[in-house]
């Protein structure tokens, strides 16, 4: 199966590679020792020049004194496994109902193979990364997620082992930090009884940069960022824009969850949200460490 092409960024002169790196100084000095917490999903996880260079931008913050935690998604991929598997995949309102087959396909893939090719990656580029559940340690507590019917809104659909968080134990990433790891999370949670869940990819991130009060929250997207009615990106918005937006139909559809995410965590004090282009190669370095960016940032006020 194809991928979309990789946006390439230009080869740049020695001098000029000189002068990025003292435009990123700044910046360094201003996240040293601060936690980014990284949504990756979308491109970024499937073309393979794109999977070695995020995971040479995350060694790269970790070097420099930042503390990245990645949190990944794999739709695709649980896709590609269940229909290996003959298992039909069943969707309502836009949420996968996952029975108790289907979760044993999310966490063989989540917390398996894709988990485990991510933390492969991020320690072949000379990292040292940790590949982790919710469940372990039980960090990530979880409930079943009812959703409401978009046709009777007083009533709610089960929709099987998909959970709402409602707790996160911010002790095992933070000692993970201090003793120099990167985390790598797959968003499957655990309930009071043991049952396992799985959470929107996006919803975790969020969540995880409220609880560990991370300087920012980065979500990989196969969009440029949020864009306005027109189809022009919009680099620089607050909460407030984005209610406006929501209000007036400007933003819908598979952008939704990640802006849900996005405004809980600006509300809750994330200072910044970035919705970024992880088509673009660097895309993690170019938003965090230039002037440039390639996306959208949200303020926190």
């Amino acid at each position: 199966m194809t991928t979309p092409a990789t946006q390439v960024t230009p080869k740049v002169s020695p001098a000029t590679q000189a002068s990025i790196l003292a435009e990123a100084l700044p910046y360094i000095r201003r996240f040293h020792g601060k936690t980014i917490v990284v949504k990756y999903g979308g491109n970024a996880m499937t073309d393979l020049k794109l999977q070695q260079q995020f995971a040479h931008d995350v060694v790269m913050l970790k070097l420099v004194g930042l503390n990245p935690v990645v949190v990944h998604g794999g739709g695709p991929q649980i896709e590609e496994r269940l229909k290996q598997l003959g298992i039909k995949s069943q969707f309502i309102q836009g949420m996968r109902v996952t029975d108790a087959e289907t979760m044993d396909v999310v966490e063989m893939v989540l917390g398996g193979s894709v988990n485990k090719d991510i933390v492969t990656l991020i320690n072949q580029a000379g990292g040292k990364a940790v590949g982790l559940t919710g469940q372990d340690g039980a960090f990530i507590r979880a409930k079943k997620l009812l959703m409401a019917d978009k046709d009777k809104p007083d009533q709610f659909i089960d929709i099987g082992q998909v959970g709402d968080i409602e707790f996160i134990d911010p002790s095992v990433i933070s000692t993970l930090e201090a003793g120099g790891f990167i985390p790598v999370v797959a968003p499957i949670g655990i309930g009071k009884d043991g049952d396992s869940f799985n959470i929107n990819a996006d919803v975790v991130a969020g969540k995880l940069a409220e609880i560990l009060k991370a300087e920012k929250l980065v979500l990989l997207t196969n969009t440029p960022g949020v864009l306005d009615k027109a189809g022009n990106l919009l680099t620089n918005i607050t909460p407030r824009d984005i209610d406006d937006m929501l209000a007036d139909g400007t933003l819908s559809g598979g952008m939704l969850p990640k802006i849900a995410s996005a405004l809980d965590a600006a509300r809750s004090g994330v200072k910044g949200v970035h919705i970024i282009d992880g088509r673009v190669e660097h895309a993690l370095l170019l938003e965090i460490l230039t002037d440039q960016g390639v996306g959208t940032l949200i303020r926190s006020k």
